[in-house]
């Protein structure tokens, strides 16, 4: 029996993953939240062997909840099923400590088989992130700016891109403000540009927000 939660904010998502995995045996639904928050309350409080999450929450996101949970539950599979395109997001998220990276326009078929992987302690690598994988190897002269971004880095450039100020992005990942404007210099560094309308630009033109 492999035991599942399931964390997304749209409830007709939660119901359709959940009748999906009734649908064979092998499979148990044990939990649900709706953010990144009650993602990691449900890792601390059940015990699961998969968690399927989604990647673009209000509050805490998913990608801001990976590093507590990778740190409650190490050994846990974590299985991002985003309504992000794989080309998109796959490759950070997977360096990032997640196991696998699904898009939701993706055959239902690929959930089941990702989920039996990721329950086996594995990494589930479609084809696609497979060749986006083999390309970053060949080409890191022409790899995207923002894969050259740290997990806090990228969390911070994710939500000064959406409009937020410093001070709002300090009190969402809990840091101090100095700390975040470090992050925000190193963020500019990397990706060689100068302002927050330029970190704008760039995350609407590469889909990393809408």
């Amino acid at each position: 029996m492999i035991k599942i939660g399931i964390v997304d904010d749209h409830a007709v998502i939660r119901a359709g993953l959940k009748e999906l995995f009734s649908t064979t045996v092998e499979f148990r639904v044990v939990g649900e939240g709706a953010n990144g928050r009650e993602a990691g309350e449900l890792v601390s409080k059940t015990e699961m062997d998969v968690l399927v999450m989604d990647l673009s929450m209000p509050g805490q996101s998913g990608l801001e909840s990976l590093a507590y949970i990778r740190a409650k539950a190490p050994n846990l599979g974590v299985l991002i099923l985003s309504g992000h395109a794989e080309a998109q997001y796959a490759v950070n998220v997977i360096r990032q400590g997640a196991s696998g990276f699904l898009s939701k326009d993706c055959d239902p078929s690929q959930i089941l088989e990702a989920v039996r992987i990721v329950a086996l302690g594995k990494r589930y690598i479609s084809p696609t992130v497979a060749d986006l994988i083999a390309e970053t190897l060949h080409r890191d002269i022409s790899i995207a700016a923002h894969e050259l971004l740290s997990k806090r880095e990228f969390e911070v450039f994710l939500r000064l891109a959406k409009g937020e100020h410093v001070t709002a992005v300090a009190a969402g990942l809990v840091l101090s403000i100095k700390t975040v404007s470090t992050y925000r210099g190193r963020v500019m560094e990397k990706m060689k540009l100068k302002s927050n309308s330029d970190l704008t630009y760039y995350a609407l033109k590469n889909r990393l927000i809408e």
